[in-house]
């Protein structure tokens, strides 16, 4: 069976330092965070469309909102688990399956800069 994957990315600015980077805590350093979410679907509905991009854009975009020109270790749940690329993707796959709850969330990259990234499939 044919299955078409949806893209959508939001780009976010913020701080933040692993607690215990070769056994001390990093200095607060700044990325240019990219979140990558990646739907799948089996079926289209009448207008052709797998899921709409406006409707899933737009839940990324409130998750995002929430760590944007912040320090990541100041939010929850990282003001108590470390701010790696790995939690955070894990974090944003949680919580898009959550809020789209009739679309099948199947990965969440999360680029640290242009050449760094982490992906997070169940």
């Amino acid at each position: 069976m044919p299955t078409f994957t949806l893209t959508i990315r939001q780009r976010f600015e913020a701080a933040h330092y692993l607690y215990a980077y070769r056994g001390k805590p990093e200095p607060v350093h700044g990325h240019t965070w990219t979140v990558e979410l990646v739907l799948e679907t089996d079926h289209l509905d009448d207008e052709g469309m797998g899921f709409d991009f406006v409707a899933a854009r737009a839940a990324l975009a409130e998750l995002v909102a929430r760590f944007d020109h912040r320090c990541l270790n100041e939010i929850p749940p990282f003001d108590s688990r470390t701010p790696t690329t790995e939690h955070i993707a894990m974090w944003f796959f949680d919580a898009m399956t959550a809020k789209l709850e009739h679309a099948r969330v199947a990965a969440v990259t999360v680029w640290e800069g242009p050449d760094c990234s982490a992906t997070y499939r169940p």
